[in-house]
């Protein structure tokens, strides 16, 4: 019997599907974040995360803070070597190249979750 294979996420951005993403589950992979990367298809979830920075990174990037209901708290586009400050309220951050979060719709108050 063939077995399917395995499913990518993708973010949703009120209900719709918009691109592939990862998630950072261990603290490692939250740490290491976009490190050393070139550029990114799609999206990377860091979960417990309420500040984030690109020192060392080679793209700037568009971040998203979210709450605990998912919705979007906050949206910024931080070139390489920024520190972002501490959202309080957020509960996890979403990372994607610099330009995506315009052409997804993604703003403050729009509600985004992993699906």
């Amino acid at each position: 019997m063939p077995t399917d294979p395995p499913t990518v996420p993708h973010l949703l951005v009120a209900g719709r599907p918009v691109a592939a993403v990862e998630v950072a589950a261990t603290r490692r992979a939250r740490g290491r974040g976009l490190l050393g990367r070139a550029g990114l298809e799609g999206a990377i979830v860091l979960p417990g995360v309420r500040s984030v920075h690109t020192i060392g990174m080679h793209f700037a990037i568009d971040v998203a803070w979210l709450d605990q209901d998912n919705t979007v708290l906050r949206v910024r586009t931080m070139r390489p070597g920024r520190v972002s400050r501490i959202v309080g309220r957020a509960r996890w951050v979403l990372e994607a190249e610099a330009g995506a979060f315009v052409a997804w719709g993604l703003v403050p108050g729009v509600n985004a979750e992993v699906g």
